[in-house]
């Protein structure tokens, strides 16, 4: 399985949301732009480590879910959200 990061730059993100409907751990944060929440899934149990500054969202993952982060990323009308793999 890949390990990879989602990255969500705040400043470009405008809380569209068009992500939170390819990948549901992409929810609505407090501030009202999209953030991660690896236990969101209500369907797949999901770990990862996400890390909020003001800047931007950081998740690591390894799993198979790759895809749907990426769709989530295509969706994104302001390109905010960036997924890369990431080595060990």
């Amino acid at each position: 399985m890949p390990r990879y990061e989602v990255t969500i730059e705040k400043d470009a993100c405008d809380g569209i949301f068009a992500c939170l409907t390819r990948d549901p751990r992409f929810v609505e944060g407090e501030d009202g732009l999209a953030t991660i929440d690896p236990g969101a899934d209500p369907v797949y149990d999901c770990e990862g480590e996400v890390t909020d500054t003001t800047e931007r969202v950081v998740a690591t993952f390894d799993d198979d879910r790759i895809g749907e982060a990426q769709q989530a990323a295509a969706a994104c009308p302001t390109d905010a959200i960036i997924v890369e793999e990431v080595g060990e």
